[in-house]
């Protein structure tokens, strides 16, 4: 397996989407070793909350294989997917993930919550990698990543 080639394309993915203002997160989707999809988050963009890069990657793989169907595809994403992006991943049958950093906030491929490995009954699992290019990735991360700033109380509310 081509792991670090295929984090640094997912790498290029999330700076690409860092620079038009979205979450830094990219992934992309192989099968017998070519690219067949990429995306970065586009949820800020598009106003689309399920815009995850994950999504839109496993979309346009989908679009592009011409089935939902995505059996013997991993993907290769920055973060750790979250419990919506996991559960397409099983819902459209791919074979494994592949991720650079851990989410322990959110992380449904062992961090927070183990949605991956086929648990309570589940009989689909994805194959779990992780921290592929991590040292990379943080930095990308923490380089560009913004968190909202908290809310204020209004001080008009409390005087």
């Amino acid at each position: 397996m081509h792991y670090e080639l295929y984090m640094a394309a997912a790498l290029a993915e999330a700076s690409s989407g860092a620079a038009a203002g979205e979450r830094v997160d990219g992934a992309v989707a192989v099968l017998d070793d070519a690219m067949v999809a990429s995306a970065c988050d586009r949820v800020r963009g598009s106003g689309d909350p399920t815009a995850h890069a994950v999504i839109g990657t496993l979309r346009e793989a989908a679009q592009r294989l011409g089935t939902t169907m995505l059996s013997g595809l991993t993907v290769y994403v920055v973060r750790e997917p979250c419990a919506m992006c996991v559960g397409a991943m099983l819902e459209s049958d791919v074979d494994g993930v592949v991720f650079a950093v851990p989410d322990p906030q959110a992380g449904a491929a062992g961090s927070a919550l183990q949605l991956a490995r086929g648990t309570n009954g589940h009989a689909r699992r994805l194959n779990v990698v992780s921290g592929i290019l991590e040292a990379e990735a943080t930095e990308l991360i923490g380089g560009t990543d913004r968190p909202a700033s908290p809310r204020q109380p209004d001080s008009a509310a409390h005087a």
